[in-house]
């Protein structure tokens, strides 16, 4: 956009402001053409808002938060002002606020002389045309992340991205820029603590993350805004847990997920696409040949093809049905949940003119309108290599629309459809000026007054988020007791407060790009897409080797997010493309089953980690330098950018192996400073090599065996049956389609080669039905010890909540090589069960 900065200065307090409470009100000097308003104030004991405005440049009309009262209960405030600025203590955060030339806010530990954010002085808060800029000093040692889905390395610094949303077909993961995400947020993360900004709009903007330099004014951050007024949060905290809480806090913690989502979910735009035979009776067989090959699945994303017309013209046509494919689409979904299969249905927010209720919309003004008072026309995709024609977007601003969309999701819903894909929603529109309704009652009436009801001031991301709502709250409305699934491709901070799934988007097919996906999974998870993951093997480009399609699904079963879904073109064929299917390689089709098995097993600490994530916005994957600041490693250049490894839960970090005919690779093991003793990691896989913490490590890994996963010593990993189980409490048709009930438990355990010094070591995972919306939490501990010669185990259950699962007792599984035995200190009756197929000691606790 076309740079106007003007930067007002000569501010003074507002006349109804007080010196004596925790905020700040400026205004600056009515001689300039218009006069700003500048706010600071401090809601919570680390959370601090800014505000930016004027006449002309107003707070967002929508923001993606409503702002929270004012908590500031037992912080223990003071303030200190002169003429020119005030200085508030909160909790041990110093804020200063000065503006004898322009605002300047400064945060601090309490008792520190150095800044943990400072804005940029003389040129801090500026007017940019219709929109504004926010000047920050650059720390070039700091490590900044966040911004929702940014292309890789994981660390930010250095770099200047988009904050818009687009439709990237075919990215690459270490270039390509705007990706999928819109959500403004940007965290400073240093060994002294963090800060957080962000922005409540839906407006395009950018941020540049000190790529920008000059001679005047050194090294500095730029978050620009093409529209309106700043609404901006500040949040401080000693680590990046803290900083992740507290922004949940605000924006609304993850939501629920289904423990069906966390299982292998399939996917593929062939399936639907198919006449003959019949894509109904293809998605039958595919189910039957996964089971045939002992591979287990536990849900099916369905791509558009299920609502291209049967008849010209042959378009997709979304909420319909193409009843040559699927003759009798209820019959078809009770037989894929007589299966087990959960069904996910791809939905898009745009018509093509051909659509039967393209007129109805356009009556009921649930589109954009141009200039001219008309629909805004635009391309848009209709199925297959770029096909298409000339439709409207639906304007989710307008009442009409938005419940027009929440009949057409509880229409398939009523056909048997589990979940929603809400794709291709990121608002890629031509047109800033084009109009919107604004009639929907969840649009403020006060917010619209004085602003333009464009799709620039009001941000095209609006959309994307109020989508979100529309299909998450037609799914709870049909079945208020079950957690709505929504899966979305864009996304906004608002967003996730209604679809609890997301993925990287259309990637494509090479080593390179699986690596790079760690990195957006990384960002995701600090910006709170907690349950987020990747097309396994690729969704553009060729089809992948056996050895990168082995790679990748080792790699996707360690994640939280497991899905192989596809569309592969080629110039033969760009209308249905080829899958990725799990069995296609028979010489690997053994090695991928036994992968997918693993991830079912593990299946009870995958599945608390969400539960952890959904309680306290810990994400299950996480940067290695997450919980371990105090080494210093982890801010070397390579860690804070590294892309090969990363922590999935507390106990197994995981490595990876990104390039063929490699057969080692080299892991960093982090080590927490200041304890009296560190315990170190342990190989899971053969050689089972014993590792101290605190150096770099070569783990040797074949590909036809595993990639490298190591455990912390000291941590545990709850294991169950390796195939989709159901859970006690689950009723929906699919889960009783389920053969195996969840009726074993066992917990993996690394304890420490020899004495322990007597450190007691406690691994809590949490349980539920797994489906419903209001979840009822069960808890258990394992706490142990060890000696030479003995493994001491505690465990307790806390099954206060009401939920009570199947397995009644726990067999505790030593690692590989560890002959002690196993005893009890609580005089629970404990068993030794032998060794198990893997060669381990197993011993059973009657719990």
């Amino acid at each position: 956009m076309p740079q106007k900065e003007s930067c007002p200065q000569g501010y003074e307090l507002v006349p109804s402001s007080t010196q004596q409470d925790a905020s700040v009100h400026i205004r600056s000097s009515t001689k300039s053409k218009t006069a700003f308003d500048f706010s600071f104030e401090a809601i919570r004991q680390n959370l601090f808002r800014v505000t930016f405005t004027s006449a002309d440049h107003v707070v967002p009309p929508y923001p993606s938060v409503t702002k929270p009262e004012t908590n500031l209960k037992n912080a223990n405030f003071s303030a200190k002002s002169t003429a020119s600025s005030k200085t508030i203590d909160i909790a041990g955060v110093t804020a200063t606020v000065e503006w004898e030339q322009t605002p300047v806010v400064s945060l601090s530990w309490t008792g520190s002389d150095k800044h943990l954010h400072r804005d940029l002085p003389l040129r801090s808060y500026v007017a940019d045309g219709e929109g504004v800029a926010h000047y920050s000093i650059h720390d070039r040692e700091a490590l900044h992340v966040g911004l929702g889905e940014k292309a890789a390395p994981m660390d930010l610094s250095g770099r200047t991205f988009q904050l818009s949303a687009t439709d990237c077909f075919g990215y690459d993961v270490y270039n390509s820029d705007p990706l999928y995400k819109h959500i403004p947020l940007l965290i400073k993360a240093t060994p002294e603590g963090c800060v957080a900004l962000f922005s409540t709009t839906h407006g395009r903007g950018s941020w540049s993350v000190g790529s920008e330099i000059d001679g005047l004014w050194g090294h500095f951050k730029i978050y620009r805004q093409e529209y309106g007024g700043l609404e901006q949060y500040m949040i401080v905290g000693k680590n990046l847990q803290e900083v992740v809480h507290s922004y949940a806090q605000l924006v609304g913690m993850p939501l629920l997920v289904p423990r069906w989502a966390y299982g292998y979910v399939s996917g593929g735009y062939k399936y639907t696409m198919i006449d003959e035979p019949r894509a109904s009776d293809g998605l039958i067989d595919f189910v039957e040949t996964l089971k045939k090959h002992d591979i287990p699945c536990s849900g099916h994303q369905m791509s558009s093809g299920y609502s291209i017309s049967q008849h010209e013209p042959k378009v997709r046509t979304v909420f319909t049905w193409n009843y040559h494919r699927f003759p009798n689409p209820e019959e078809w979904t009770k037989k894929m949940h007589e299966r087990g299969i959960r069904l996910i249905s791809n939905i898009k927010p745009f018509l093509l003119s051909s659509h039967p209720d393209f007129k109805h919309l356009i009556d009921s003004r649930g589109f954009f309108q141009d200039d001219d008072a008309e629909p805004g026309y635009m391309p848009v995709w209709s199925s297959g290599g770029a096909t298409g024609g000339q439709g409207c977007h639906i304007d989710f601003t307008s009442e009409k629309a938005f419940k027009w969309w929440y009949d057409g999701v509880q229409k398939l819903k009523k056909a048997g459809i589990d979940g929603m894909w809400n794709d291709n929603n990121e608002y890629t529109l031509p047109n800033d000026d084009w109009t919107l309704a604004l009639d929907e009652s969840m649009v403020n009436a006060e917010a619209k007054k004085g602003v333009s009801n464009n799709v620039g001031q009001w941000g095209r991301a609006i959309h994307t988020e109020l989508m979100g709502k529309s299909s998450h709250d037609a799914l709870l409305d049909m079945e208020p007791n079950y957690r709505p699934f929504i899966l979305t491709r864009s996304a906004t901070a608002g967003t996730m407060r209604y679809a609890s799934s997301t993925w990287s988007g259309d990637n494509v097919t090479s080593w390179e790009n699986m690596k790079g996906a760690n990195a957006l999974s990384l960002n995701s998870g600090m910006s709170l897409m907690q349950y987020e993951g990747h097309d396994i093997g690729g969704f553009e480009g060729p089809q992948p080797s056996p050895e990168l399609l082995l790679r990748w699904i080792q790699l996707g079963c360690n994640s939280i997010r497991f899905t192989i879904n596809c569309f592969k073109t080629s110039p033969d064929e760009s209308e249905v493309g080829e899958v990725i299917e799990p069995y296609m390689y028979p010489e690997i089709t053994p090695l991928v089953r036994d992968t997918i098995k693993r991830r079912y097993e593990i299946m009870p600490y995958i599945y608390s980690l969400g539960l952890t994530s959904h309680q306290a916005a810990i994400p299950p994957q996480r940067w290695i330098g997450w919980g371990y600041e105090s080494d210093p490693e982890v801010w070397t250049k390579s860690l804070k950018a590294d892309d090969e490894q990363f922590w999935f839960g507390d106990t197994i970090l995981v490595g990876g192996v990104y390039e063929p005919g490699v057969n080692a690779a080299k892991i960093y093991l982090p080590r927490k400073f200041g304890q009296s003793f560190d315990y170190g990691y342990v190989n899971m896989n053969a050689p089972y090599t014993y590792y101290p913490s605190g150096q770099w490590v070569e783990v040797a890994s074949e590909w036809r065996e595993s990639i490298p996963l190591i455990a912390k010593i000291g941590g545990a990993i709850p294991i169950g049956k390796n195939v989709h189980t159901r859970v006690p409490g689950d009723n929906t048709p699919a889960s009783l389609g389920v053969d195996e009930l969840d009726d074993y438990r066992g917990v993996e355990i690394f304890p420490p080669k020899g004495s322990s010094h007597n450190a007691v070591f406690e691994n809590t995972w949490y349980e539920d039905d797994g489906i419903s919306q209001q979840s009822r939490i069960s808890k258990y501990t394992l706490s142990y010890s060890s000696t030479d010669e003995k493994v001491l185990v505690h465990f307790q259950r806390d099954e206060s909540s009401g939920f009570v699962p199947a397995w009644k007792e726990l067999d505790i599984v030593l690692h590989y090589g560890d002959q002690r035995r196993v005893v009890t200190s609580s005089g629970q009756e404990i068993i030794a069960k032998g060794v198990d197929k893997r060669g381990r000691s197993v011993y059973t606790v009657k719990a």
